[in-house]
């Protein structure tokens, strides 16, 4: 089994000037827990995830999920202005560009579980040779296939 098998072949990705408001806005609308930091070429620059964003935002007291829920459910007139200030940062000032690990459309299925399960990785890049994005795979893609292929067929 390769990796092309399980990808998702359109992600969500955002550019590095993106604000981190409007990260927030399409993870919530997609359902998603993070994004390929792509350039004009959808060549990958980082990934950014809403762990990233939760530990640049949060508070130096009090605990983060409590936060969190905070900065999603209060109006926007009521945060805390050093809160608001944070949420204009770029998506470039906050992502992962260091130690990325991606996988190939070819490369074997083994090789993306291994990355997802060792880094504790919700999802990873699929890069082509020229290191432009063609897809992600995730730990619930994996899962969902295996699903469908393994268990409901049995």
């Amino acid at each position: 089994m390769k990796v092309r098998d399980f990808m998702i072949t359109s992600p969500v990705t955002v550019s590095s000037t993106t604000s981190l408001r409007e990260l927030l806005q399409r993870l919530v609308d997609k359902r998603i827990g993070g994004a390929p930091v792509v350039n004009d070429s959808n060549k990958l620059l980082g990934m950014i995830s809403d762990g990233d964003v939760i530990r640049y935002l949060k508070p130096s007291t009090g605990r983060v999920y409590d936060f969190f829920s905070y900065v999603i459910q209060t109006e926007t007139e009521t945060l805390d202005s050093s809160v608001m200030n944070k949420l204009e940062t770029s998506v470039g000032q906050v992502m992962v560009s260091k130690n990325l690990y991606t996988v190939s459309p070819d490369d074997p299925l083994e090789r993306a579980i291994e990355i997802l399960g060792t880094h504790h990785f919700k999802k990873i890049p699929v890069v082509d040779s020229d290191g432009t994005i063609v897809g992600v795979i995730s730990r619930g893609d994996v899962i969902r296939q295996l699903v469908n292929s393994f268990v409901l067929n049995s």
